[in-house]
């Protein structure tokens, strides 16, 4: 990424850090990225684990999450999540309807979670 890409990027939160003992608690609300250009850059973190997750990416043609239906990232689904970790999954912005948001399959909770989307708006 070149310099003023990352100075002119925009970064929103997806999911505050929570302790989720479920999946919904480590589901984000939808978020409208149609402001986007490029790349969406998914940032996915995890702290102490006592069970498991799975992170997915969905999108949908409203905040209602009409439509709504999973994403397969340009690097592939996200890996087998550890304690303590840091993953990164980008998607074209011209490949989502429009609104996004990331799902926590948690399979046993609770798990320390938090996420963002990264991207570039479009020049206006």
């Amino acid at each position: 990424m070149l310099s003023c890409q990352a100075q002119a990027a925009t970064a929103v939160k997806l999911l505050s850090p929570v302790s989720a003992a479920n999946t919904a608690a480590a589901t984000s609300s939808w978020t409208d990225v149609r402001a986007a250009e490029g790349d969406l850059v998914f940032v996915c973190e995890a702290g102490a684990i006592t069970g498991g997750i799975v992170w997915t990416i969905e999108h949908a043609s409203d905040s209602g999450g009409t439509g709504g239906t999973g994403i397969t990232p340009n690097d592939g689904a996200f890996a087998a999540v550890t304690a303590n970790t840091v993953q990164k999954r980008s998607v074209r912005a011209d490949a989502v309807q429009g609104w996004v948001r990331v799902v926590g399959t948690i399979t046993t909770g609770p798990v320390l979670v938090s996420a963002s989307v990264v991207y570039h708006p479009k020049y206006a």
